[in-house]
């Protein structure tokens, strides 16, 4: 596996509840700063405060390995009720890309959230050049990383979701 190659990972999670609930949740930018390991903390910047193609926002992040790092992103595409994507924003252009998609089922929904390395360098690319042996290692365990977090921002999102409607 090599950071070049752009590679991706996706979480997916049944929900029972409609659309409208499920997009509430997968637009809050907060959200997963409530549920993940590592985000910290999401600020709008500028005058945005609502998923919108050209919105920017800041993440605040930590980790053990890392340290703490902050992370500006811009959207790029918005399918009202369906998808959001973003780009996080390094110098030489996106060092990844991220989404929450909502999908209709009979029963409820689909919510799906992906994550794609690259194309600019990012935080890894030191690691990959001190040991380049290492790449796909280094990428795969990065990847599990951002696959462990997206689930828990779904578990979050399902709990909330499915919690709520009992509730009523």
């Amino acid at each position: 596996m090599r950071y070049r190659d752009q590679p991706t990972v996706e979480v997916t999670q049944r929900v029972t509840c409609d659309v409208p609930a499920a997009w509430k949740l997968v637009t809050d930018i907060e959200l997963p700063a409530r549920c993940s390991s590592e985000l910290q903390r999401v600020e709008w910047l500028g005058d945005a405060d609502g998923v919108a193609v050209g919105a920017r926002f800041r993440g605040f992040n930590e980790r053990a390995a890392m340290g703490s790092w902050q992370t500006e992103c811009e959207i790029v595409e918005v399918d009202e009720g369906r998808r959001w994507v973003w780009n996080v924003i390094g110098r030489d252009g996106p060092v990844a890309t991220w989404a929450f998609e909502v999908e209709p089922t009979g029963d409820g929904v689909l919510i799906r959230q992906w994550a794609r390395m690259g194309p600019g360098p990012s935080g890894l690319t030191p690691a990959i050049a001190a040991r380049p042996e290492l790449e796909g290692r280094i990428v795969a365990k990065r990847l599990l990383e951002w696959q462990r977090n997206m689930q828990a921002n779904l578990d979050c999102i399902r709990d909330q979701l499915e919690n709520s409607a009992e509730l009523h």
